[in-house]
C-alpha cells in the first residue's frame, strides 16, 4: 500500500473503541448462516459501511471541523437514516453546507438534472447545486459555505460513466485550491473488485468520463480517491490534497457481490433500482450510445434492452454464445419514457446466474456485436450537441475504437482483446491504492 502519512485509512481502532461494539452489534442483529447472490451461496460476513463506523465513534473524524457534505439518498446508516440528518440531530458535527450531485441531495431529480441550490426544509442547511460544477465554481461554493473539511458519502455503481465519481474528483480539485481536508466514508463497489474494459483516452473525456480510467474500474470510491490524489491532482491543479482520509468498509472483500453484504440497497439514481442493475450497467450502459432502448421507462432499466425492430433472433444468438454467469430471455416491453416511448420493443432481459463469473463488459460487447450483425436498423446514437465528437458511444467507451471495430464487423473476441494491454497497465497502476483484498485484488 502507498504511504499513508497524510492519506490515512481510518479503521475501527483509528476511530476509537466505540466502532468495534457497533460493528459487533450490527453483525449480531443481522446474523445469518449464509448469503445468496444469483445461484451462489456465500458465508455470512458482517459488512459495515464507513459512515456507520464514523457514526459509532460519535463522528470523531469530523470533530472541531467546519464540514461540507457531498451526499445523496444513498448516504445512510444501517438504521436507514441519512448521515446529514443524523449529524445534524446529534449536534456533534458543524455542517456548513450540503452539496448535491446529479439527481440532488434528496434524490428528487431525474437523469441529467439536479435540485438546484436551496435550503433543506428538514435541517435548515443550505444545499448547494454541485451537479456539473467546475473546479472554480465548486471552490467558490466551499468558500461561501466556509468549510475546511469536505465529506463524500455516495454509493457508486462501479462504472466510469456514472457521474458521482467525477463530482468527487471535481470536489477534490476544489479542496486542493481551498486547502480543505477530504474525508471519504467508503462503501462497497457493487460490481466487485475486478477492473474491466477499455481505457478512457484524453480526446474523449467528458462529464461521463473525466480522466483516464477503465470502464469498470473495480474500485470503491475511497480507493478511487486515493488513485485520483496520487495519479491526477498534481498534474491538473498543481498539488495534492492537504489531507485525505478514508473511513473504510469493515468486512468487505473484492469478490463479494453487493447482495452478499446484507446491506440495504438504496437507489443511487432513479434508473438503478437493484444491485443487479449495477452489475450489468458497465456493459449494457453502452446501449445509451445506440438507437436501442436501454430499458429506461421500465422497471428493469439496463437489464431490459431492445427496440421496435428487434425480434427473437437476438435472444437466440446470445443464448447460443453460452456466456458464463448469465442467461438471456426473449422479452418485450413498452417504455413509458425515453427512447421508443409508447412503442413495443422486442429484445432481451439479462439474467445474472453467477456474479462471480459474470463479466458485464464481455456481455455488453456480445450484445452489441450480435445486434449490429442481425439488424440493418441498428445505429449509433448521434450527439447533435457536440459536432466535433458526434457519437455518444465514443464518450462512453473512451475512443472511437469500439464503434469502429463493431461497425467493421469485428467479433466480440477482437473487441475485448483490443483493450487487454491497457487494462493490464491500469490494473498494475491501481494496486498501490487498493484497500480491500480478496481473490480479485
Amino acid at each position: 500500500m502507498a504511504n499513508l502519512n497524510r492519506r490515512q485509512l481510518l479503521t475501527a481502532g483509528a476511530l476509537g473503541a466505540a466502532a468495534v461494539p457497533f460493528a459487533a452489534a450490527t453483525a449480531q442483529a443481522g446474523t445469518r448462516s449464509a448469503a445468496t447472490a444469483g445461484n451462489v451461496t456465500y458465508p455470512s460476513r458482517p459488512v459495515t459501511p464507513g459512515a456507520d463506523r464514523a457514526a459509532a465513534s460519535g463522528w470523531s473524524v469530523l470533530a472541531g471541523r467546519k464540514v461540507g457534505v457531498i451526499t445523496n439518498p444513498t448516504g445512510i446508516l444501517t438504521n436507514l437514516r441519512t448521515i446529514v440528518d443524523e449529524m445534524h440531530e446529534a449536534g456533534s458535527v458543524d455542517i456548513r453546507g450540503v452539496f448535491g450531485p446529479e439527481h440532488g441531495f434528496r434524490g428528487t431529480a431525474q437523469a441529467g438534472d439536479s435540485e438546484g441550490t436551496h435550503t433543506d426544509p428538514r435541517t435548515g442547511i443550505t444545499v448547494y447545486d454541485a451537479y456539473g460544477a467546475g473546479t472554480d465554481k465548486m471552490a467558490s461554493m466551499f468558500h461561501a459555505a466556509g468549510v475546511d473539511t469536505v465529506v463524500f458519502d455516495i454509493q457508486d455503481a462501479g462504472a466510469r460513466f456514472y457521474t458521482y465519481i467525477w463530482t468527487m474528483y471535481t470536489a477534490m480539485k476544489a479542496a486542493v485550491q481551498t486547502g480543505a481536508r477530504f474525508v471519504v466514508l467508503d462503501r462497497p463497489n457493487p460490481t466487485g473488485g475486478t477492473a474491466r474494459g477499455p481505457m478512457m483516452t484524453t480526446p474523449w473525456t467528458s462529464g461521463v468520463g473525466a480522466k483516464e480510467i477503465v470502464q469498470a474500474h473495480g474500485m470503491t470510491v475511497g480507493e478511487l480517491a486515493r488513485f485520483f490524489d496520487g495519479e491526477f491532482l498534481e498534474a491538473e491543479v498543481g498539488g495534492r490534497l492537504t489531507e485525505l482520509q478514508v473511513v473504510e468498509v469493515g468486512g468487505w472483500r473484492r469478490d463479494m457481490p453487493y447482495a452478499a453484504t446484507g446491506l440495504p440497497w438504496v437507489m443511487p439514481s432513479p434508473n438503478m433500482p437493484t444491485p443487479d442493475t449495477a452489475l450489468v450497467y458497465p456493459g449494457t450502459g453502452m446501449f445509451e450510445g445506440t438507437n436501442l432502448s436501454e430499458g429506461r421507462g421500465t422497471t428493469r432499466p439496463f437489464e431490459l434492452v431492445g427496440a421496435p425492430y428487434v425480434d427473437y433472433r437476438w435472444a437466440e444468438r446470445l443464448a447460443g454464445r453460452e456466456l458464463p454467469g448469465v442467461g438471456f430471455r426473449e422479452a418485450y416491453f413498452n417504455p413509458t419514457f425515453s427512447k421508443h416511448q409508447g412503442k413495443v420493443c422486442g429484445g432481451v432481459q439479462v439474467h445474472i446466474t453467477d456474479p462471480r463469473t459474470f463479466d458485464p463488459m464481455r456481455v455488453g460487447v456480445e450484445m452489441l456485436v450480435a445486434a449490429k450483425a442481425i439488424y440493418s436498423d441498428f445505429a449509433w446514437r448521434y450527439d447533435s450537441y457536440d459536432p466535433k465528437r458526434p457519437y455518444w458511444i465514443d464518450k462512453l467507451t473512451g475512443s472511437t475504437r469500439l464503434r469502429d471495430q463493431i461497425s467493421a464487423g469485428a467479433s466480440a473476441d477482437e473487441v475485448v482483446g483490443a483493450w487487454r494491454d491497457e487494462l493490464a497497465e491500469f490494473d498494475r497502476r491501481r494496486q498501490q491504492y487498493l484497500i480491500y483484498r480478496g481473490p480479485a485484488a
